[in-house]
């Protein structure tokens, strides 16, 4: 099954020349892309990954 994604940029991200990634959810998943070469394609991470990594950056572990 195909789905259209729909990819958002952090709210923390400013100026269009800083590194940054864009996250588009899945059922279950993450996609995740470098936003400034979207044509690179992306990788897919499953929910519970995704969630461990955010919680793990918002605890300064990463």
């Amino acid at each position: 099954m195909r789905f259209q994604l729909q990819f958002r940029k952090s709210s923390y991200s400013g100026a269009r020349h800083e590194n940054c990634v864009e996250v588009a959810d899945l059922p279950g998943a993450a996609a995740v892309r470098d936003s400034q070469h979207p044509e690179a394609g992306h990788l897919i991470f499953p929910a519970a990954e995704w969630q461990a990594f955010l919680n793990a950056v918002k605890h300064g572990l990463i």
